[in-house]
């Protein structure tokens, strides 16, 4: 009895085995039948053999799973041709199950598994047959469009988790034949679209993830600068002190002429209370790089809180030699007699004697007109730029200048 009852078991077990290799024999016909393929169907039978213990490590159980929304696929765009209009969310979703479970597939595949003489074989049939498909996506750049549609729909994270599949396929195991590297080259297409990635976990909130991608990027060739910036923004995020500081130290050497990077620095300095670390750190760069205006402009303007209005005005004066054109530096000088004369506004106000403080009242209304000439001037250079007209504004309201008054008035309502 005991014997025939573990005989009755194992039956069971052979016949539980085969049917579920049935099911998945069944589901690969149901994805194949090009006419009218049940793919919910295909996925239920496939679903069975992955929660069998007999055919849930099997490498063709996989295989037929990422088979399903492969076909899937290919029949959507098929109707979209014939029909017009993509189901763009079913393509993507069928896509991205076809990757990963084609992933798990190539694992299993290549667990070596003895043959009938006893020797140690991988499954290079189906790695071969997932190659080629995942081939196809890469060319046809589904996961990219998948992506953008994704975005459009403001969808962050899914256009992220797109774009990196399609950007993993030259990295991945499977792919690494040479032959195949051929046909996944790392140009300028793939790093743009490694930069829209970044993007993509930047407003998905994933910090390490972009970090990570614009590490990458940052020495290259495509959005370099773009990359250094958010890279540093993202650091800011994590209130990593060291590594924002190092992206701007090495941002202000790879790319001397953009200011972005050293007036961050600096501030960064101020804020923490070492003006003169700022102030050597920028003397550094104009001794490295004397012709950048901006280098010229920063100074004048930590030369001017310092209250060093001289050396601030001959700033100004060495920036506007290097570019003529520079509305802010014209607008800094500017600024360096405004601000005295509010200061020279608030200390008449403490003035108890009339004769003393009308004195006051002059020397700080000859001190403004000072100023309005370069605010004049830098209104002429960047007429659209608001700050210098609303200064502008007060000084004519000041001196009773009605019609330039009015004139400015206009311009800012418009």
């Amino acid at each position: 009895m005991k014997k025939s009852f573990i005989l009755a078991a194992l039956v069971l077990i052979s016949i539980g085995c085969v049917a579920q290799k049935a099911n998945v024999k069944k589901a690969k016909s149901i994805a194949l039948n090009t006419e009218s393929a049940d793919y919910e169907q295909a996925r239920q039978l496939i679903g069975e053999a992955i929660k069998n213990e007999e055919t849930k490590d099997l490498a063709e159980t996989y295989f037929v799973a990422g088979l399903i929304g492969y076909q899937q696929n290919n029949a959507l765009n098929m109707q979209a041709v014939l029909n017009g209009g993509l189901d763009q969310e079913k393509a993507g979703l069928a896509i991205s199950e076809s990757y990963d479970y084609w992933l798990k597939a190539d694992e299993l595949a290549m667990i070596p598994t003895l043959d009938k003489k006893g020797r140690e074989v991988v499954d290079f049939k189906t790695r071969n047959a997932i190659n080629k498909k995942m081939l196809e996506y890469w060319k046809g750049q589904n996961f990219i469009s998948y992506g953008i549609w994704l975005n459009d729909r403001k969808d962050y994270f899914g256009a992220y988790q797109a774009f990196k599949k399609h950007l993993d396929m030259p990295n991945l195991p499977m792919m690494q034949d040479p032959k195949l590297q051929a046909q996944l080259p790392k140009d300028t297409t793939y790093y743009q679209y490694m930069y829209y990635a970044g993007l993509f976990a930047v407003q998905a909130e994933l910090h390490n993830e972009a970090i990570a991608i614009f590490e990458q990027m940052k020495n290259g060739e495509v959005e370099a600068i773009a990359c250094n910036q958010f890279l540093y923004q993202e650091y800011v995020t994590l209130k990593d002190t060291a590594n924002f500081v190092r992206v701007l130290t090495d941002a202000i050497n790879m790319f001397p002429q953009e200011p972005w990077f050293l007036q961050n620095l600096i501030n960064y300095y101020l804020f923490s209370n070492q003006q003169e670390q700022a102030i050597n750190y920028l003397n550094e760069a104009i001794e490295r790089e004397p012709n950048v205006a901006q280098y010229h402009y920063i100074k004048g303007n930590l030369d001017e809180n310092r209250g060093h209005y001289e050396e601030a005005l001959a700033d100004f004066d060495r920036a506007l030699a290097i570019d003529p054109s520079m509305a802010d530096a014209m607008a800094g000088k500017g600024r360096v007699y405004y601000n005295q004369g509010v200061k020279l506004n608030e200390a008449a106000s403490l003035i108890n004697d009339p004769k003393e403080y009308k004195a006051a009242l002059n020397e700080m209304n000859e001190t403004f007109k000072l100023s309005l000439p370069f605010f004049e001037e830098a209104h002429k250079m960047a007429p659209e730029d608001r700050e210098n007209m609303i200064v502008l504004k007060g000084l004519y309201y000041r001196f009773g200048m009605e019609d330039k008054y009015n004139q400015i008035n206009d311009e800012l309502n418009k």
